[in-house]
């Protein structure tokens, strides 16, 4: 994984002390890309994917084969002499180069070497040597590339899927980053109108105490706007929490552990209004299905489901191999005189047969083939039902940035709107035309439309997250690369 645009990240605390400069949207993402801890585990899943493509492909490997035995028999018959049987001795030497190909063909190419003795022939060395190619063949059963090459396809295919999903864990961390800077910028924009709202409050307080020294105003407008005062001092408690947990919440996704109640702020840079995306739905969802991880992963598995079919159904076949064998043969007392008998090859060997093996109900192969198919319907089926849904949370995603950019207009002009509006009634107040009541109410309104405006921006942004993750653009907007 190689962020493109990014430098390398040497230090995590060096970008993080108390005194240092704000955190960027950049050094977020760049520290979640190395210190995120659902990254670092689903990077393994890759590796582990092409370490069984190898193990699947190691199957074709030859091997080299040596075996030693030895046996002894008695054999039925006369007993010679009284009160003994014949007895037959065997030593078996071979050394070959075993294999199996991708068509299902197993071949030995090698050497053995049979020594058979025992009473009939005083224990005397016999040895018979061969050497030469033998080979099995399957007809039916188990021949073809779609049977033995099937283990090596799924291993590919689930090494695709691996990289797709780890790619889909990467996308799904950076939309979180994204979303939690964006969420904290907006705990610390409340916070921002919390105070403000308290300091309109308390300079209303103060005034009207002054006022109430030269016997201006009642005791009720006193207390009221300091009522009101203690009211926003509570909103900016609440404020100041959520800004903690929010940071919190970032500080994990970046791998920082430092979460306790003793941690420093995690200041952070302001981000720029939301800029409007182009949207082309149609296009969108097109290349939706060329970038999302989820289908992608889909349509591997569907690769999977018809690998799967094609050994079943191969399966139903009754077995049928050809075996045979070419080479030549020794025979000597004198091992060294055997084998180079077949050195010189001076005896040609060969062999030839059938071996057939029919079950009697074929019910465990009518069985699989059945499931595989429908295995591969069930997949197909729902690699349509996820084209609808990316195609309906596309234009769902589209229709909320539209929205948002509207509620971003609106509430702008309604926070223009209320500051005037509070203005012209402190003007009212101050000549004696108003209350403290209408004012107080004026402040209340103006912060409502402020939470409202900053609520609107941050849905706006939340909205371009979702919409590049939703069309699987997140990591080619931001520039980044997934190896």
């Amino acid at each position: 994984m190689s962020p493109a645009r990014f430098l390398p990240c040497f230090l995590l605390a060096a970008l993080l002390p108390a005194a240092a400069a704000p955190l960027t949207l950049d050094d977020a993402i760049r520290l979640a890309l190395e210190n995120n801890r659902r990254i670092k585990v689903s990077a393994y899943s890759p590796d582990i994917a092409r370490a069984n493509v190898l193990a699947e492909t190691g199957r074709f490997d030859p091997a080299l084969t040596f075996n030693r035995s030895y046996g002894e028999a008695e054999q039925p018959g006369i007993f010679v002499p009284p009160g003994s049987r014949p007895l037959s001795q065997t030593d078996r030497f071979g050394l070959a180069l075993e294999g199996l190909t991708p068509w299902g063909l197993t071949y030995s190419l090698g050497a053995t070497a049979t020594n058979a003795r025992g009473t009939g022939n005083a224990f005397a060395d016999q040895y018979e040597t061969f050497g030469g190619l033998t080979v099995t063949q399957p007809l039916l059963r188990g021949f073809g590339f779609g049977t033995n090459l099937a283990g090596l396809r799924i291993a590919k295919a689930g090494r695709g899927i691996s990289d797709w999903q780890h790619r889909q864990t990467v996308i799904d961390t950076v939309t979180n980053v994204v979303l939690a800077f964006n969420n904290l910028q907006q705990a610390h924009a409340n916070l921002r109108i919390a105070r403000l709202s308290r300091d309109l409050a308390a300079r209303l307080y103060e005034e009207n105490r002054k006022r109430h020294e030269v016997g201006a105003i009642s005791d009720a407008d006193v207390t009221q706007a300091r009522a009101r005062v203690a009211n926003r001092e509570e909103s900016i408690l609440i404020a100041e929490r959520s800004v903690r947990d929010l940071e919190n919440q970032l500080r994990m996704l970046i791998g920082d552990d430092a979460v306790g109640p003793d941690a420093p702020a995690l200041p952070i840079t302001e981000l720029p209004p939301a800029t409007d995306l182009t949207v082309d739905t149609a296009e969108d969802a097109r290349r939706a299905f060329e970038l999302r991880p989820d289908y992608q992963a889909a349509r591997l598995g569907l690769a999977i489901d018809r690998a799967n079919l094609a050994v079943a159904q191969n399966s139903l076949l009754p077995r049928l191999d050809f075996v045979g064998s070419y080479g030549y043969a020794g025979s000597d007392p004198d091992f060294p005189t055997a084998r180079q008998q077949v050195r010189d090859k001076d005896a040609r060997a060969y062999s030839a047969g059938m071996v057939v093996r029919i079950p009697l109900t074929f019910a465990e192969g009518r069985g699989r083939a059945r499931a595989a198919r429908l295995a591969v319907r069930q997949t197909e089926a729902d690699l349509v039902r996820l084209e609808q849904d990316i195609a309906v949370s596309i234009a769902a995603a589209a229709g909320q940035l539209a929205t948002t950019r509207q509620r971003v207009e609106a509430t702008r002009l309604a926070y223009e709107l209320a500051q005037q509006a509070l203005e012209a009634e402190e003007k009212r107040y101050k000549a004696g035309a108003s209350s403290t009541f209408f004012v107080l109410q004026q402040q209340e309104l103006l912060a409502a439309a402020q939470n409202s405006h900053a609520r609107a921006q941050a849905d706006q942004r939340r909205a371009q997250a979702n919409y590049e993750r939703e069309t699987g653009l997140t990591l080619a907007r931001l520039g980044l690369n997934v190896e």
